[in-house]
């Protein structure tokens, strides 16, 4: 998994910005986060600066460089995506087959699969028999904790300035008795691989029971830059009338972005609570959502 950067410019290039976009993202998450409250209300682009204690100029300057676009652009992004939602498509969506839904401002390519679902009395055991490396590395929402398997990427999280440490414990909790090894260098060279398409396509093992296998793999139904309900995701998961047990699944998706939980929402429209912080919600989802209407 270690690459070696002075061999080649373009991973150096590519890492640079990553590392851009990461702090870019950092300036940007208080805004991100009264967006995330607001976007219903179409705030201007003067509320947004000063919620953040920024002139409008600068505020519109950071954004824009991060986002790619505008921050009225990226709000009504977010309304138009909350406007398309998966369960008004009808059957079109509900009988689509999954989609990664992958390519969009990030350059993330093919995602493929390689699910374990496993026994109770395994699950149990959380990665007993398993070696793990692990390791931080830049993307467009800030620090992210990468956690490689040997058959592909097993964990995707975030970390916020001065809670790397939190970030891994929470991590380390879903898979106690595996052995954990740092490598940050197989960490970079995962995040390359999924924002900057570097190395083909991103395997991705799912570790877990079978209905939160079940589960996560229904979210991949839901397209980039739409949303769909907890109800949506536990009919698509075959138990329609367990949606808090979904609900407690996406919570549980050890695979952050790439198995994409950010795109639940609460019936009512409400963006909702994210375990990485609704900031980074809004954030997701907004960029998808440029990036499908353009």
């Amino acid at each position: 998994m270690a690459y070696d950067m002075t061999q080649d410019p373009k991973p150096a290039a590519d890492i640079i910005r990553l590392e851009e976009r990461a702090r870019d993202y950092d300036r940007m998450e208080r805004a991100l986060d009264w967006l995330a409250d607001r976007w219903q209300d179409h705030p201007s682009l003067d509320q947004a600066a000063d919620a953040v204690g920024l002139s409008p100029f600068h505020f519109q300057r950071v954004f824009t460089r991060w986002a790619g676009v505008s921050p009225k652009t990226f709000v009504g992004a977010i309304a138009h995506a909350e406007a398309r939602r998966s369960l008004e498509q009808g059957a079109s969506v509900l009988d689509a087959a999954f989609d990664a839904g992958l390519s969009g401002p990030s350059r993330l390519h093919d995602l493929f699969i390689a699910h374990e679902a496993v026994t109770p009395g395994d699950a149990r055991r959380r990665g007993e028999g398993l070696s793990l490396r692990w390791g931080f590395a830049p993307t467009p929402f800030g620090r992210g904790l990468f956690v490689v398997a040997p058959r592909g990427l097993a964990g995707l999280g975030f970390a916020d300035e001065g809670q790397e440490d939190a970030a891994f414990a929470d991590m380390h909790r879903r898979f106690p008795a595996a052995e954990w090894i740092r490598d940050d260098d197989a960490a970079r060279a995962i995040a390359l691989q999924a924002f900057c398409g570097e190395g083909g396509p991103l395997p991705v093992v799912l570790i877990g029971s079978p209905f939160h296998v079940q589960v996560w793999k229904a979210l991949l139904r839901i397209p980039t830059g739409q949303t769909a309900t907890y109800a949506d995701v536990a009919a698509w998961a075959g138990k329609p009338k367990a949606f808090q047990a979904a609900g407690a699944a996406v919570g549980a998706n050890p695979v952050s972005l790439l198995i994409p939980c950010h795109r639940v929402i609460a019936r009512d429209g409400r963006l909702t609570g994210y375990h990485w912080g609704l900031a980074r919600k809004a954030a997701m989802l907004g960029m998808e959502a440029v990036a499908r209407a353009s």
